[in-house]
């Protein structure tokens, strides 16, 4: 991994001021973070969420998601180098695919655009990569995280939810359905995405834990929507995100088969016997 986590006053020189990003008082790093935002009409909430961002992130990727409204004026006005893209299809996970496709730093963080997210948290996501973590995964119920944004009928399937993941897969969570999260760009390779909905996030959780990639959990504080109305619905959303995870085991049962009965393993079974 080509993480580097080193104190931010080294006394190492003109050069090693222009390597290192300093991210808090005691540290600093070398990896460029790009920050993915998938908007659609979040003018009004965009200001909230910019102010929080860190000066020392590498890039901001703002999806549009063919807004009506002044979201990418409002963008640039507040993060001149904004990278601004274009979704091509509909949904938060293609919004999100089509982020981190445009991508250049070397880890990637995911905020929302309501303003629910504390941007000053990144950095919590950013020391555990570098410290050894694949995936930070942002969660609500860990000691010290919390949320003003859900019903108990929300919280309830969040945890029935997370139950299922945890007991089908061996992941060990505390949150399912958190859209907050950090991860290396090469894990990619690794959690092929192809999903197009709210249940993005579930799918990478899965997948993290299927390609046995090293995870931490990160306690986060969820904040309510500053402006507007969100798109998730609870019932709808939540028989799609158990439509992934049932998916998800039937394709790891049929993965299990096939090596169980791959024509190398019968061969070298021939040879024992």
């Amino acid at each position: 991994m080509s993480s580097v986590l080193r104190p931010a006053a080294t006394g190492q020189g003109p050069s090693a001021a222009a390597t290192y990003r300093p991210i808090s008082s005691h540290l600093a790093i070398a990896p460029p973070v790009s920050v993915v935002i998938p908007a659609m009409n979040e003018a009004e909430n965009l200001p909230y969420v910019f102010k929080t961002l860190p000066d020392w992130i590498h890039e901001v990727v703002l999806v549009d998601g063919n807004s009506t409204d002044d979201t990418v004026e409002v963008a640039r006005g507040l993060w001149p180098n904004v990278k601004v893209v274009e979704q091509r299809g509909k949904g938060k996970g293609d919004a999100l695919i089509t982020g981190f496709e445009a991508c250049t730093g070397d880890i990637i963080v995911m905020v929302d655009a309501d303003g629910s997210a504390d941007g000053g948290e990144i950095v919590s996501y950013v020391s555990a990569l570098v410290s050894g973590a694949d995936f930070a995964k942002g969660s609500r119920f860990a000691n010290g995280g919390g949320t003003d944004d859900m019903t108990f009928i929300r919280k309830l399937g969040n945890w029935a939810l997370c139950t299922i993941v945890n007991r089908k897969f061996g992941a060990r969570y505390t949150d399912l359905c958190y859209g907050y999260n950090a991860f290396w760009r090469h894990c990619l390779d690794k959690i092929s995405l192809d999903c197009t909905g709210f249940e993005i996030e579930t799918l990478i959780n899965i997948r993290v834990v299927k390609a046995g990639l090293k995870v931490q959990e990160i306690p986060s504080h969820e904040y309510l929507r500053i402006h507007g109305a969100s798109n998730l619905r609870a019932v709808r959303d939540g028989f799609r995100v158990l439509k992934v995870i049932l998916k998800e085991r039937s394709n790891r049962r049929e993965l299990r088969r096939q090596e169980h009965h791959s024509p190398l393993l019968d061969s070298v079974r021939g040879e024992v016997s």
